[in-house]
């Protein structure tokens, strides 16, 4: 009993030892001025899970509509809410003409946006064209008189020629007799030489008139000059070119028979030619006559030639909704052949100091053409707008955007999608709500029931 007796009083003394160490340990660890309240001993790991947990604020329309509940929801097509947590960047909910997307997903679809500006449109328009002949260089060869080909001197289409070079000669019994007659009265005029009065006024007129004659067929000095110096007729009369180039067109056939006015060769004078370029009907309006142009062949790839517009035709082709346009090109060395197919791009007068964005910033319906600003962080406002001139990079808005906002530039076809998709979505939510008027008094099915 003695003994059970000591065991009792040794566990009381060293359970006020440890109650006194305690207290001691817990006024060291204890702020100043705690007096003696009870300390309290931190768990590192809980503290660490109180940092990681966010302050959920409210729940947002999956489709950016402007409807945020304060519990866990679907929209009428079974779409969960989104979290909105305390942190995030521009919590504020989407107007009802903007549509709202995450950072994340914007990244996802790799959204850029531009900003714009004051510029000047340059516009390039560009052509198929074609090699043609410059028609007031092209020379038919056809004698006024009738007679027949004696002898071929150039037989052969494609041939060059040179200025003044004999393409064939020719027999007409007509030049024979006219020949004869003016060199008789030439010699008559000599012979009359010193008498007077009206024999001499008649043989000069005889002369004369033989001579006009001889020029009206397109007889030249030199063959007139030789035929009274000689005064004998000859039998043929060569024909000559009347300036150089390449024979395009022959008609003419060793001994054949022709007509006056018949036409027997062509010559085409290639050392500049045209090209005639087809201009869309929406182009033809800045197109003006004088204006530079490019042109390239297609049998000459990487050569440009520079040229001017000479004439812009006044009549439209209907089947193609193209307006011809005439350039005059040089053709040095003759390398550009008629025929041949050209690239043209003419420049023509841009507009200076307009509000522009690029190209790929406008969505054309077909109807309107629409720009999506970004009205925020992660806000998108579908904006109609008007346009105006055009370059290869840029488009001129007359109306619906002011210089200094920034527009989508790559996936805006994407978000304009989802932007109609959230019109229809707001139509089912408004056909939902109309039809559960009548049971306006049940309880919400995705309110809870409390926990």
């Amino acid at each position: 009993m003695k003994q059970g007796a000591r065991i009792a009083i040794a566990g009381a003394v060293i359970a006020a030892l440890a109650a006194a160490g305690g207290y001691s340990i817990g006024r060291r660890g204890a702020p100043a001025g705690h007096g003696d309240s009870v300390p309290v001993v931190a768990n590192a790991t809980a503290a660490n899970h109180a940092k990681k947990v966010r302050k959920l604020l409210y729940y947002r329309n999956p489709m950016g509509l402007p409807d945020t509940s304060t519990v866990p929801k679907t929209d009428p097509m079974g779409m969960p809410y989104i979290p909105v947590y305390e942190g995030e960047d521009d919590p504020e909910p989407a107007s009802a003409n903007q549509i709202r997307i995450s950072t994340e997903k914007i990244q996802r679809l790799g959204v850029k946006t531009e900003a714009a500006s004051m510029k000047a449109i340059d516009k390039v328009v560009r052509a198929a064209g074609r090699i043609e002949p410059d028609e007031r260089r092209v020379y038919a060869i056809a004698p006024k008189f009738e007679g027949y080909v004696e002898r071929l001197l150039v037989g052969a289409t494609g041939q060059s020629v040179a200025k003044g070079q004999p393409l064939f000669e020719v027999y007409s019994p007509e030049l024979v007799s006219a020949q004869r007659e003016y060199a008789i009265a030439a010699q008559g005029v000599q012979a009359l030489d010193t008498a007077g009065g009206d024999a001499q006024a008649g043989m000069k007129q005889l002369a004369d008139s033989s001579l006009m004659r001889l020029k009206n067929w397109d007889i030249s000095d030199e063959q007139i000059k030789a035929l009274t110096r000689s005064g004998d007729a000859k039998r043929t009369m060569t024909f000559r070119s009347p300036v150089s180039g390449i024979v395009t067109e022959k008609k003419a056939l060793q001994g054949m028979r022709f007509m006056p006015g018949e036409t027997l060769y062509q010559i085409t004078d290639l050392s500049s030619v045209w090209v005639l370029a087809d201009v869309f009907e929406q182009d033809i309006g800045l197109v003006k006559a004088g204006a530079k142009a490019s042109v390239t062949i297609d049998a000459y790839p990487g050569k440009v030639y520079g040229g001017r517009i000479a004439y812009v035709y006044p009549t439209l082709k209907a089947e193609t909704r193209t307006v011809q346009v005439r350039i005059e090109l040089a053709n040095p060395g003759q390398l550009i052949k008629p025929g041949m197919f050209a690239q043209v791009e003419l420049a023509v007068t841009g507009r200076n100091h307009v509000v522009s964005v690029p190209v790929s910033a406008v969505i054309d319906s077909g109807t309107r053409h629409i720009v999506l600003v970004q009205a925020g962080q992660g806000r998108f406002e579908p904006r109609e707008v008007k346009t105006g001139a055009r370059s290869d990079d840029d488009v001129e808005v007359l109306q619906g955007i002011a210089d200094g906002e920034r527009v989508v530039v790559a996936a805006n076809f994407l978000i304009d999608a989802e932007s109609n998709l959230k019109a229809v979505v707001a139509g089912f939510g408004q056909a939902d709500r109309t039809g559960s008027k009548a049971n306006a008094g049940a309880p919400a099915a995705d309110t809870p029931t409390g926990h």
